[in-house]
C-alpha cells in the first residue's frame, strides 16, 4: 500500500534566520561555525557563519583580498597546506568537525574536491590518465571499472564527444576550456560530495564559461557546489544561493534572486553596483 502525504509548503528562510550562529538547515551539508583563519599574523575570516544547502550551487563573491579563495580551502582542509596559515571554530561536513582530532584530511580531500582558478591537468599524462588519477591513487586497479568511470566523468564534464578518438593524447594539449573541463572530470570521477570552484572560468573565453555553467547546473543534483566568482552575473545565472564577503567577514547570505534584486544591507547593494570593487 502506498501512503500519500501531505506536506505543508516551505517557505523561504528569512536573512536573520540562515545568518543565525550554529544553526542547523534542513538538507545542510557544510555548515562553519565562528571560522577564524590567518596567514602567519594576518587574519583573513573572522568568525564566519554560513550553511550550504545539500544538492545545491552557492556562490561566493565579493572584491579581491576579501578571504573567498581562503573560504573554500578552508572547507576541505587545503588552507593548513600554506606555511604558517591556520584556523579556529568548526567546519562540519554532514554533522561531523572536519577538523577534529583524529580525521584524516586526506579522506576531507576525497569527499570534498576542488577544481582551480587555472587549469592545472598533469602534463605528462594522458585525458585518460588524467580522468583515473584519483581512482589509482585511492587503489582502482580494475581496468572496466576504470574504464567506466572515465567515460561516465568525462560525459558529465562535457568532454566525452570531443575526446573520446584521443584519450590517449597528453592532457595539456586541449584547449583551456577543455583543460578545466577535464580537471572537473577529474574531480567528478572520485565521486566526492562536494565540489569546490574557485575562479573556474576567468582564464576562459565566453564560449568555454558558457559550458561550465551548464555543466555546473547538471551536477547539482547530485553535488553540493559553492563557486567563488568575480563575475556577478555569473553568480546570477548558476547558483541559488549568494554569499557576500567583505574584509573577512560574511556581509550577506541568502537566495540569489533576492539577494540581487533586493539587498538587505547598504554594502550589498554598494557592491552590486559597482559603487566599490
Amino acid at each position: 500500500m502506498t501512503l500519500h502525504l501531505q506536506t505543508e509548503e516551505k517557505q523561504p528562510l528569512s536573512r536573520e534566520e540562515i545568518l543565525q550562529p550554529h544553526r542547523t538547515l534542513e538538507n545542510s551539508k557544510v555548515r562553519t561555525e565562528d571560522l577564524d583563519a590567518w596567514y602567519g599574523n594576518n587574519q583573513v575570516l573572522k568568525k564566519l557563519n554560513i550553511e550550504v544547502r545539500e544538492h545545491s550551487v552557492t556562490a561566493i563573491i565579493g572584491p579581491s583580498g576579501c578571504g573567498k579563495s581562503t573560504l573554500i580551502r578552508c572547507l576541505n582542509r587545503m588552507h593548513e597546506l600554506v606555511p604558517r596559515a591556520r584556523t579556529s571554530g568548526r567546519v562540519m561536513l554532514d554533522g561531523s568537525d572536519i577538523y577534529a582530532k583524529g580525521i584524516d584530511p586526506v579522506t576531507i580531500r576525497r569527499r570534498v574536491g576542488m577544481v582551480f582558478q587555472k587549469p592545472n591537468p598533469f602534463p605528462t599524462m594522458s585525458v585518460y590518465d588524467n580522468v583515473a588519477a584519483g581512482l589509482r591513487l585511492n587503489g582502482e586497479r580494475n581496468h572496466s571499472v576504470l574504464d567506466r568511470a572515465v567515460q561516465q566523468s568525462l560525459e558529465l564534464a562535457f568532454l566525452w564527444d570531443e575526446v573520446k578518438g584521443d584519450l590517449d593524447k597528453s592532457g595539456a594539449s586541449l584547449s583551456g576550456g577543455q583543460q578545466q573541463r577535464l580537471c572537473i572530470a577529474r574531480a567528478l570521477a572520485v565521486q566526492p560530495e562536494v565540489i569546490l570552484m574557485d575562479e573556474p572560468c576567468s582564464a576562459l573565453d565566453p564560449t568555454a564559461t558558457a559550458k561550465i555553467e551548464e555543466l555546473i547546473a547538471s551536477i547539482k543534483g547530485n553535488y553540493t557546489v559553492m563557486i567563488v566568482t568575480h563575475n556577478m552575473q555569473q553568480a546570477a545565472r548558476v547558483s541559488d544561493f549568494t554569499a557576500f564577503l567583505y574584509l573577512g567577514q560574511l556581509i550577506e547570505y541568502g537566495e540569489t534572486t533576492s539577494l540581487f534584486e533586493n539587498p538587505v544591507e547598504e554594502l550589498t547593494e554598494r557592491y552590486l553596483t559597482g559603487k566599490f570593487g
